[in-house]
């Protein structure tokens, strides 16, 4: 699935044995062989070029399918591609996702050159706080302890105490000492930490600032209903940043990679999958004999990562500039993420 240098005269029926088993969003059908044979040619090209020029290609979920199955060395959630980079032996990231991903790369990378192949993607949640708002939190709060979603920016990383992904926020919460938790950017899924933390009868207070997925808010209790109501067989599978009575209503809530693992694991045969399309695709992918219902969002500013600009960026790489942080503030967001790797693995 991962890391395809593969393309030779087999190519096209490889890389069509994975497509064809996903929606491409834009017809509403699966690819055709005829669509695969259109970009074949460019996806051989890229994965010439990432070996010539030393470059690893790190691909979030979100992405588009001939990323993903195409030229992506590894794909995977926040938390998972945060792994990765840090063990990245290639000297430059490629990273196929949002502007705070490519930047959670260069943390961990201080040496590597790391490059966003749209430039500039943007995230709601990442935009929707600022460094000076927590600040005055902690002033405001100055015995709670402060967790950040890992969507957000460096600068905001920097200020706050343990970064957290949506693999490992409710383990982090649930173990935090303290009696106050300041968590940003996310509203909703700072809602969804109380329930949870409630559900395990743990008093914790949880003051949240920030903004909300505009992937994730979009999907509604009406809209759950009504795939209850038509697909009673379905499994309703949502994300922690989806509104607080989807996330109770729902059958599982989890990360994307907590999502997948438990479709693979259900007996299950259909599936309603509330979050984005590229999750879904993998999910098609790797479950060929299930069904999964077309109601995934999609998010515009992963879509922005697409074959032409990787390739571009291949090509230009050494002209290029790549993301650059403060050495000061990234010593200080990277303590921020190395508490995430700590306080997940207790």
């Amino acid at each position: 699935m991962n890391g395809k240098n593969f393309l030779s005269k087999d190519e096209t029926k490889c890389l069509f044995e994975q497509l064809s088993k996903v929606t491409n969003v834009k017809t509403g059908t699966k690819f055709t062989l005829e669509e695969v044979k259109n970009f074949t040619e460019q996806i051989q090209k890229i994965n010439k070029l990432k070996q010539e020029k030393d470059a690893l290609i790190l691909a979030h979920y979100y992405c588009s399918p001939k990323i993903l199955f195409g030229v992506a060395d590894f794909c995977g959630d926040s938390y998972a591609l945060a792994k990765k980079a840090k063990e990245a032996k290639q000297k430059n990231i490629i990273f196929c996702g949002v502007t705070f991903m490519a930047e959670t790369a260069k943390i961990l990378n201080p040496t590597k050159k790391v490059i966003l192949p749209p430039m500039t993607a943007g995230c709601s949640l990442a935009d929707g706080i600022k460094a000076e708002e927590v600040l005055n939190l902690r002033k405001k709060y100055p015995k709670a302890k402060v967790l950040c979603y890992i969507n957000s920016s460096a600068a905001v990383k920097a200020v706050c105490d343990t970064c957290v992904t949506s693999s490992n926020v409710f383990k982090i919460a649930e173990n935090t000492k303290e009696d106050q938790i300041i968590f940003v950017p996310d509203l909703y899924m700072a809602k969804n930490i109380e329930n949870y933390l409630k559900s395990k009868n743990i008093k914790k207070e949880i003051i949240a600032a920030g903004a909300t997925c505009c992937v994730h808010d979009k999907f509604t209790l009406t809209q759950l209903n009504e795939i209850k109501i038509k697909y009673p067989q379905a499994k309703i599978i949502a994300h922690p940043e989806c509104l607080p009575e989807i996330c109770v209503a729902a059958d599982f809530v989890g990360s994307t990679a907590g999502m997948i693992k438990f479709v693979k694991e259900s007996k299950a045969d259909t599936f309603a999958v509330l979050s984005e399309w590229g999750l879904i695709n993998m999910l098609e992918a790797n479950n060929p004999n299930k069904t999964f219902l077309q109601c995934g969002r999609i998010c515009a500013s992963m879509k922005r990562n697409n074959l032409e600009n990787i390739q571009t960026v291949l090509e230009n790489l050494e002209s290029l500039n790549s993301i650059k942080i403060d050495e000061e503030l990234a010593k200080k967001a990277e303590k921020a993420i190395n508490n995430m790797f700590k306080e997940a693995e207790k």
